[in-house]
């Protein structure tokens, strides 16, 4: 039996859709409403609050805890300020990609790391001999994501402004109607937002306070359906779906490495040692095979492939996670994992992994669709995998 998060009882009258999802063994909202557009468009254009606690979460505390946490990511956590928060990934010894997740300095030597899968085994057999406490916190803490250009607006108002001035990829601490809640300046939107970290017994109390300061900005609870277009959108990646995690990969083609990933940027080769490092200079210096882009599907194929069946184009209704061949005229490049119709770009939209020398921004290519039950080939253009990426989520 999947288990319910500590907001349910609100999320649950609220779900009129019934289409929970499975997410780590929690049931999530797939919508709230019969259709998910509204929830997307409020994300988009006032603000969502979306229940993201079946988050995993783990504490790692003591004198050796950033020494222990920069064995195992790919950042320099000694370069980690005290409130400052680090999206990374981590990897195995052949530099593959495990996992990726948040890690918040709250402390000197005190850090919140999440992950999408169970991560407490591999940070304990990181541990041995180091002066440090490691403790899985997932249930002890509720999260809400307020995320939308209204986000810091509600926020101001629900918290009295203690979050007004917090950058992005910050901490702070603060109270909602007298309750203590944890901050942060994160999210899976790609938009302006915030992540509320509360205690699970005022969830439901943060939740209601959240809700009255959102009702005049017409905030919405969104679902997992809205999630999704919102970050193809903007070009983040999800485990088991546009990577697999290497310790759960049966072959070795099924592993990538961050620079196949797209997230060369957060691997710093100049730190001292941390798992995967030997292997990750070594790919550095060659080059990766494999490069994750967005694909822009042409409108004006799709609608020449349907028109000659006599069809308008078919366009998938939500978004779709499965595995999608792209060719360059008769040869297999590579493979799209994610797509969706961005509602607020009027585009088609995917995330493919290509082959190098099929990577280049304004490279032609073709994705495969189905037509009337037959496989066909859309004209397709390599761009940059964040397709949504507004000044507002930096800005002060």
């Amino acid at each position: 039996m999947m288990r319910t998060t500590p907001f349910h009882p609100r999320t649950g009258p609220l779900c009129q859709a019934r289409n929970w999802r499975r997410w780590s063994g929690y049931s999530a909202a797939g919508s709230y409403e019969l259709d998910y557009h509204r929830e997307y468009w409020s994300i988009r254009n006032s603000a969502a609050l979306i229940d993201v606690s079946p988050l995993h979460k783990y504490l790692v505390s003591g004198p050796h805890a950033a020494r222990l946490l920069d064995r195992v990511v790919t950042r320099d956590v000694s370069k980690c300020a005290v409130h400052q928060v680090l999206y990374t990934p981590w990897c195995d010894e052949a530099g593959k990609v495990m996992d990726d997740g948040t890690l918040t300095r709250i402390d000197n030597d005190c850090f919140r790391l999440t992950s999408a899968l169970p991560a407490l085994r591999w940070l304990e057999d990181n541990a041995p001999g180091m002066d440090v406490h490691i403790e899985d916190i997932s249930d002890d803490l509720a999260v809400l994501a307020l995320q939308g250009p209204n986000a810091r607006a509600i926020l101001s108002s629900a918290a009295n402004g203690a979050a007004d001035q917090l950058g992005f990829f910050r901490f702070c601490t603060a109270s909602v109607q007298g309750m203590p809640v944890e901050i942060t300046r994160t999210g899976y939107t790609g938009d302006l937002g915030y992540e509320i970290w509360i205690r699970p017994e005022n969830a439901t109390m943060v939740w209601d306070a959240l809700q009255q300061a959102g009702r005049p900005q017409r905030m919405l609870p969104a679902g997992i359906l809205a999630l999704d277009v919102a970050r193809i959108e903007a070009g983040l990646i999800m485990i088991e779906v546009d990577y697999q995690p290497s310790h759960q990969a049966i072959i070795e083609t099924r592993k990538s490495s961050p620079f196949e990933l797209g997230l060369g940027w957060a691997v710093k080769l100049d730190k001292a040692y941390f798992n995967g490092r030997e292997a990750l200079l070594a790919e550095k210096a060659r080059g990766p095979e494999w490069e994750l882009k967005g694909l822009e599907i042409s409108w004006e194929s799709m609608e020449k492939l349907y028109g000659s069946v006599g069809l308008p184009p078919q366009i998938p209704q939500e978004a779709w996670r499965c595995s999608v061949p792209v060719y360059s005229q008769s040869k297999q490049v590579g493979y799209a994992t994610s797509g969706c119709w961005s509602p607020l770009l009027k585009k088609y939209i995917a995330l493919a992994h290509l082959r190098t020398p099929h990577t280049a921004n304004g490279t032609e290519l073709r994705m495969e669709v189905t037509v009337e039950h037959q496989r066909r080939q859309a004209d397709a253009r390599v761009v940059s995998s964040q397709f949504f990426d507004p000044q507002r989520k930096r800005r002060p």
